[in-house]
């Protein structure tokens, strides 16, 4: 019988080591090239940093490590080699000495635009941010959903909420975000769910892009009208600063940072306290004119309180009649919240309430002390603000100073009129409520209650004879009689004064941290 013919397969050829470290340097190399030479060089010569250039400028030398650079597009195949780390750039760095979760929009490849395998790289990001204990940093510039991947019932089932989790915010981590370009869907929504959102002028803010909006409404649109810096600083509040260049912007992240904890089970770190600061405070008085109805720049008071060239400003251009920002005093990070008289004399409106309760709760949340400057004759009314919703707003932000847990001392300069007297912490709502001598506090502008209970105008027979007794029992000594502060002060002691406040009322029982009562309100309302 005839032996069977044997053949021979010949076994497939095994690649050696080199040949793998050859192929693995020449995938990083791809993945790091972005979208190509031609699209790195165009944002170059406009002065825009790409991805990689924001995250090596934001973390400190050599401190990077990159999670998921050989992430790309998983729903395409043929997109597989255009879409280098899936356009967005994740990792962890240090900034400052301190750990950080980084996503960086690269608008280089596909724009940036959320796809099933960058959600995946962003939810491990706030995962493991959470877990650990470190801020989280969205630096934005996206053109929105990949749209090839989100169309249609699968697209949507499998890519849109894959974890029911993915807009939470509930504080455990501070997190800041940068408005750098381009910014529809997702990229919009990290920046307002974000404790500190810097928008680069010229950046766009919005749901969705300006074309897309011109098919649904059948308007012509502008952009920047749509959702430019102007519209978020000024109207909208979701600007808390506004920058014109991209290291402005990443260095204004790193100043937000360095006020805040890590997590909000420790305590903001301290530092030392700058040459100069308290030198001007044997001047401060000065600084308040001599008549109550006189405007002024409370900025300027605050400045000379806290510790030299601190004071960082948060929303300086939305709800203008107050001044809202983070300082140190002494080193220790403080939250400052100022009537401030040069706008409007300093009467609130529904954008002052938006912004201060929008303040506290960031303070509250990350174990930050509260410092209030007070000088206002009370809350705009009328009919624009009863139709801006002024009731609820106003009941929101008593609703949160309530809720605060950390340490309140409110620092009545001059005027407090009626329920701004109570928001502003009067009436048991501050730990401490202190007065320089200047203050007066009453239900009303004592002027105005002759003429609501009297019908009288200034000038008019019987005028100051009412007026002295509307204003009887309204001046400060008259609220330190029956204890309804707790000290007045010479103007120079504020700043001793409050330092030394401050150490009575640390949290020694929790060694500084609060029960954060407010961690999941809204950041955007």
């Amino acid at each position: 019988m005839t032996s069977p013919v044997t053949k021979t397969i010949a076994e497939p050829t095994q690649a050696t080591f080199a040949d793998l470290m050859d192929d693995y340097d020449a995938r990083v190399t791809r993945a790091k090239a972005m979208g190509g030479e031609k699209k790195l060089s165009k944002r170059t010569k406009a002065g825009i940093l790409n991805a990689r250039q924001r995250i090596d400028y934001l973390c400190d030398p050599d401190t990077f490590i990159e999670s998921g650079l050989f992430g790309t597009s998983a729903s395409n195949w043929a997109d597989r080699d255009k879409t280098p780390a899936d356009g967005k750039v994740t990792g962890f760095g240090k900034i400052s000495g301190r750990e950080t979760a980084i996503a960086a929009n690269d608008f280089t490849v596909m724009g940036s635009s959320s796809s099933a395998t960058n959600g995946k790289k962003l939810a491990h990001l706030k995962r493991v941010a959470t877990q650990r204990g470190m801020p989280m940093v969205f630096l934005g510039e996206s053109s929105g959903a990949r749209m090839p991947d989100h169309m249609g019932a699968k697209g949507m089932g499998a890519l849109l909420g894959n974890d029911g989790l993915q807009y939470q915010r509930t504080r455990e981590t501070p997190w800041a975000a940068a408005t750098l370009g381009y910014s529809y869907g997702s990229s919009s929504w990290y920046s307002v769910l974000s404790d500190f959102n810097v928008i680069r002028k010229g950046a766009i803010l919005a749901v969705s892009s300006p074309l897309l909006a011109e098919l649904a409404t059948g308007e012509q649109i502008d952009a920047q009208e749509m959702g430019g810096w102007k519209l978020h600083a000024e109207v909208t509040g979701f600007a808390d600063m506004v920058v014109d260049t991209d290291e402005e912007a990443l260095t204004a992240i790193k100043s937000f940072l360095s006020y805040l904890p890590s997590h909000h089970r420790e305590t903001a770190p301290v530092r030392a306290v700058p040459p100069g600061s308290g030198a001007q405070m044997a001047d401060i008085v000065n600084l308040l004119p001599a008549r109550r109805t006189q405007v002024y720049d409370v900025r300027k008071i605050i400045r000379t309180i806290v510790d030299q060239d601190s004071f960082f400003e948060l929303k300086a251009r939305f709800g203008k009649v107050v001044t809202t920002g983070l300082a140190r005093l002494n080193g220790q990070t403080v939250g400052i919240i100022g009537n401030n008289p040069l706008v409007k004399g300093g009467a609130m409106d529904t954008d002052a309430c938006e912004k201060i309760t929008s303040f506290i709760v960031l303070c509250d949340s990350f174990n930050i002390p509260l410092i209030m400057f007070v000088d206002t004759p009370g809350f705009l009314i009328g009919t624009t603000a009863e139709r801006n919703r002024a009731p609820g707003k106003i009941m929101n932000f008593m609703n949160a100073l309530a809720l605060t847990t950390v340490p309140k001392i409110s620092v009545l300069l001059r005027k407090t009129y009626g329920q701004a007297y109570l928001n502003m912490g009067g009436g048991r709502n501050s730990d401490e409520v202190i007065a320089w001598p200047t203050a007066e506090i009453s239900f009303m502008d004592p002027q105005f209650g002759v003429k609501v209970v009297h019908g009288l105008e200034p000038g008019t027979p019987g005028f100051s004879e009412a007026f002295a007794a509307m204003n009887k029992d309204s001046q400060v000594w008259d609220a330190a009689s029956i204890y309804a502060l707790q000290s007045v002060i010479r103007p120079e002691h504020t700043r001793d004064y409050l330092i030394r406040t401050l150490e009575v009322h640390h949290l020694s029982i929790t060694n500084g941290i609060g029960q954060h009562l407010m961690r999941a309100w809204p950041t955007s309302f």
